[in-house]
């Protein structure tokens, strides 16, 4: 038990450490993989059908989508787009919340998959400004 216990404050650490160096680009990414491992642990629980700790982790994804990436969306710059991911939020946490009651292992792929394919858009986001970035430096 104290195993478990040094590797969970070592988790903790680990995570308050790159929380408090992120810029907001990074801490968008890590409440994506947040909300990732959180329904990949979920799943893995569903299997083994422990109900409990099934709930704390889809309660943890939920959490993350509407506490974090929900939250961060600022409706009066975003605009249609930000619009249009309040929406999908709000789909992806009624999916979960269905999930959790119906032991639905679909419904927790198809709101991981979603939260993927944002992911990876975010991740080109950062990856586009890089090279946009260098490009003028070029130009300079």
């Amino acid at each position: 038990m104290r195993a478990a216990n040094a590797i969970s404050a070592y988790q903790r650490v680990g995570v308050e450490t790159g929380v408090e160096s992120a810029d907001p680009h990074k801490l968008i990414l890590m409440l994506f993989e947040g909300a990732q491992e959180a329904l990949a642990r979920a799943k893995r629980h569903m299997k083994h059908n422990e109900i409990a700790e099934k709930g704390q982790m889809i309660s943890k994804a939920i959490m993350i989508i509407d506490h974090g990436l929900k939250a961060s969306l600022d409706m009066n710059v975003g605009g249609d787009l930000a619009i249009k991911l309040h929406s999908l939020y709000e789909y992806m946490v009624s999916q979960l919340l269905i999930a959790n009651v119906q032991n639905n292992f679909e419904k927790v792929d198809e709101v991981n998959k979603l939260l993927s394919e944002l992911c990876d858009a975010w991740k080109q986001i950062r990856h586009t400004e890089k090279i946009s970035k260098s490009t003028q430096k070029i130009a300079i």
